[in-house]
């Protein structure tokens, strides 16, 4: 795999790395709290964005790439707050093999 050459100055977005702690409710569900793992610099690239009609409603879903130095603790189910919004990570992988940068593809659904 070639090695990757990244500008440092392009990791420049500031994303908040969240964790999801699920607390059981006592009546047979749960409830998600959401606490701060790591701040991160990262570059967030837009990929595609879509539109669907469903259950008498439009779904917007975007997905980015964001490119971020590795962390060993950064995994799928965990997501990213950018300035309020929410990046769900669907994959996280080593960039270019050398274990020096993640790329993740992140989901983000419409408000």
């Amino acid at each position: 795999m070639k090695r990757l050459v990244i500008d440092p100055g392009r990791l420049r977005t500031e994303l908040v790395l969240q964790a999801a702690a699920v607390v059981e409710d006592g009546a047979g569900g749960h409830t998600e709290n959401w606490g701060e793992v790591a701040r991160v610099f990262a570059e967030v690239v837009p990929l595609r964005a879509e539109s669907r009609f469903g259950v008498a409603q439009f779904l917007e879903t975007a997905t980015h790439r964001v490119m971020l130095r590795h962390r060993a603790d950064v995994r799928s189910g965990m997501r990213f707050l950018k300035e309020g919004r929410a990046l769900e990570i669907v994959t996280v992988e080593d960039a270019d093999g050398t274990g020096r940068y993640l790329a993740c593809l992140v989901r983000e659904e419409g408000r």
